[in-house]
């Protein structure tokens, strides 16, 4: 079994800045990739950032320049730095690993609960 737990989420000012972290826990071989989604009330998931095994990132349009994805691959975790938030960014955020176990080696989708950030004055 693998488990993803985020932390970090909080109510900030619009011009704030949080932190959210996912770390991996349990049967993990290898972590391909991992991404933190949002999704607003109402609304569908969407991506936010993605880093790949090597190293490579991808951000969507509306957070890039504020938003950075960062890794410490020794504690399994994931960071999103955030930055100038602003009221648009609130929403539930998810971390997505694509996790292969001893005893799963196909690779395999997790996800975490999710962490709620909301920006508001």
């Amino acid at each position: 079994q693998v488990q993803l737990v985020e932390s970090g989420g909080d109510m900030v000012q619009p011009g704030g800045s949080l932190r959210l972290s996912c770390v991996a826990s349990g049967d993990i071989f290898n972590v391909n990739a991992t991404a933190w989604y949002r999704q607003a009330p109402g609304a569908q998931r969407d991506l936010v950032a993605v880093t790949s095994f090597d190293g490579s990132k991808f951000y969507a349009d509306s957070v890039k320049g504020r938003f950075t994805i960062s890794e410490d691959n020794a504690k399994y975790t994931v960071y999103l730095q955030m930055n100038n938030l602003k009221p648009d960014d609130t929403a539930d955020y998810y971390c997505n690993a694509q996790i292969s176990s001893f005893s799963k080696p196909k690779l395999t989708d997790y996800w975490g609960q999710g962490t709620r950030v909301t920006v508001s004055s």
